[in-house]
C-alpha cells in the first residue's frame, strides 16, 4: 500500500514537472507570437501599406512592453525541454544577457509610448525598437529548417 502511494507521488510530481515545462514553453511561444503579431500590424504602418492611427500604434507598442516584462520569468532551467522550442541552449548559459535584451526591449518601447505622437515619430523609433528583436533571434533561437 504504501510502495503504491509512493509511486503515485512521484507520478503526480514527474506529471506537475512536465506539465510546468510545456506551460513555461507554451507561454514563451504565446507571447512571441503576440509580439509578432504587433510586430506585423506596426511594419505595415511604417511601410505605409495602412495608415497610420496613433491609438493602434500604442496599443502595439503596449504589447511590446508586457511581452517585454513577461519573458524573463518563461525560461526556468527545467523549460530547456519538454515540448517543441526554438530556444537554443545558449539562453541558459547567458541568461543575464538573454534578460537585459528583454529590459531594453521594453526600455525601447516604454520610451516610444512616450515619444510617438504622429507618423513621423513613429517611423523615426520603430526601426530602433525593432533592432532588439533581431538581436535576440539571432543568437537566442534556432532558425526554422
Amino acid at each position: 500500500m504504501i510502495r503504491s502511494l509512493v509511486i503515485a507521488g512521484a507520478l503526480i510530481f514527474s506529471g506537475a514537472a512536465v506539465i510546468a515545462q510545456v506551460s513555461a514553453i507554451g507561454e514563451r511561444q504565446a507571447n512571441m507570437k503576440a509580439n509578432g503579431k504587433a510586430t506585423g500590424e506596426l511594419a505595415k504602418i511604417a511601410k505605409g501599406e495602412t495608415p497610420f492611427d496613433l491609438a493602434k500604434v500604442q496599443e502595439n507598442l503596449r504589447v511590446y512592453v508586457d511581452v517585454a516584462k513577461k519573458m524573463p520569468a518563461l525560461f526556468p532551467d527545467d523549460s530547456k525541454t519538454g515540448a517543441v522550442t526554438a530556444a537554443l541552449p545558449k539562453i541558459w548559459e547567458a541568461k543575464a544577457d538573454l534578460n537585459a535584451k528583454f529590459e531594453q526591449f521594453g526600455k525601447d518601447a516604454s520610451a516610444a509610448l512616450e515619444s510617438v505622437k504622429d507618423e513621423a515619430s513613429f517611423k523615426a523609433a520603430f526601426p530602433g525598437i525593432t533592432k532588439n528583436c533581431g538581436g535576440c533571434h539571432e543568437t537566442y533561437r534556432a532558425k526554422p529548417s
